[in-house]
């Protein structure tokens, strides 16, 4: 390590020592990347999504009342229709002639639990698939959530419903317009392709199945986007951060704190998941154009060699945007590039910036090419790294 490092580091630790962080100063110190060392890039994460306060004396209450609502969250959602609270603990409740399994109100609980699990079979099949190169989300946490996992409670868990629904339902695949594709499940004997994650034993689970439990969380809480596919690359970064964080006391705590950071960050990009807003000055429409538009005043003669071939910018930049940049670059870059967007005040326009940029890095080969090679240029990811 040198000592330009070193001394890095420590500017990190005087910023992150003071009862009353300076977000300014924290936000510079960051646009230029966060060491990894001693958790100073997830406790920077938490502070620059809005998850953790400014004065560090109301963080222990804050975080112990935010785990415990993130713990009745566990309770409330995800549990079968038909188990009812009893007293501290649960009881089974006969299904009565009001609520069944074929009750077609809207407000039946069966009901709802048929629709959630369309959405839980996506996001199922698009977590065990989160970085496939990586053998991080496939290894078993270090702190399964006991509350799921402990035989003495009668929570199903989310392993158990997908295995259960895959067997007798149709798989359903959902995207930004809703429901698009459906497809059979294929035989029992081989419920998962070769490509996707297995499940570990009974009694632990992989980082995967954390993200899953976060997502249908989220899904839950916002009926109004729910899941929608792309998500997954969104919270797999931020919880990687949170769950190989050094420091224990926060490493076990990574799902809670993952859930509420990704809520925070989906608060402010929500809008690119809704289809209804496309065209709107807050839709993902305005912002594709807003790459072309920046592009045409930093290089006019690539812009025209684009527009020449009519490639539009709905062709490629709708994954860089939505994503934020997650698909196109090694995990390694995605979280360097996520310090300095986190710290940018104006993350979303810094983003257009960057993207702008990565149209400039390859110019050369954009003015090389026709129509064919530029648009598979432009959609292959990790175009911009070398393996």
């Amino acid at each position: 390590m040198s000592t330009a490092y070193r001394n890095r580091i420590q500017e990190f630790k005087v910023a992150l020592s003071e009862e009353n962080i300076n977000l300014k100063t924290l936000r510079e110190l960051c646009f230029n990347g966060v060491p990894f060392e001693g958790g100073i890039r997830a406790l920077c994460w938490k502070i620059l999504l809005n998850y953790l306060p400014l004065d560090q004396t109301l963080w222990e209450s804050f975080l112990k009342k935010q785990r415990e609502v993130y713990s009745q969250f566990l309770k409330e959602m995800i549990i079968q229709p038909g188990i009812a609270k009893a007293n501290l603990g649960l009881s089974r409740e006969d299904v009565t002639m009001e609520d069944h399994p074929l009750n077609p109100n809207p407000d039946s609980r069966w009901n709802n639990y048929f629709k959630d699990n369309e959405i839980l079979l996506q996001i199922d099949k698009d977590v065990r698939r989160l970085y496939p190169d990586m053998a991080f989300f496939q290894r078993p946490t270090d702190y399964p959530c006991q509350l799921i996992l402990d035989p003495q409670n009668d929570y199903e868990t989310l392993r158990r419903r997908v295995e259960q629904t895959t067997l007798k339902a149709q798989t359903v695949n959902r995207n930004r317009s809703g429901v698009t594709n459906v497809s059979s499940p294929g035989k029992s004997l081989n419920l998962y392709p070769s490509n996707e994650y297995e499940v570990l034993p009974s009694g632990s689970e992989a980082h995967w199945e954390v993200v899953e439990r976060i997502l249908f969380i989220y899904a839950k809480l916002n009926p109004g986007i729910a899941y929608v596919q792309g998500m997954n690359e969104i919270v797999g970064p931020i919880y990687y951060t949170f769950a190989t964080d050094p420091n224990s006391e926060w490493k076990e705590h990574a799902e809670a704190d993952t859930f509420f950071c990704f809520t925070n960050l989906m608060s402010e990009n929500r809008d690119n998941f809704i289809k209804s807003l496309d065209d709107s000055q807050c839709g993902i429409t305005y912002k594709m154009e807003s790459v072309y538009s920046m592009l045409k005043d930093k290089d006019l003669e690539l812009y025209l060699k684009l527009e020449e071939q009519k490639i539009k910018p709905q062709y490629f930049t709708f994954r860089w945007l939505t994503l934020l940049l997650s698909q196109e670059f090694l995990l390694p870059d995605v979280i360097r590039i996520w310090d300095t967007l986190f710290s940018d005040q104006d993350r979303f326009h810094f983003l257009i910036l960057v993207c702008c940029a990565m149209l400039v890095l390859i110019k050369d080969k954009i003015m090389a090419g026709d129509f064919t090679v530029n648009m598979r240029l432009l959609q292959v990811s990790c175009s911009y790294t070398t393996r």
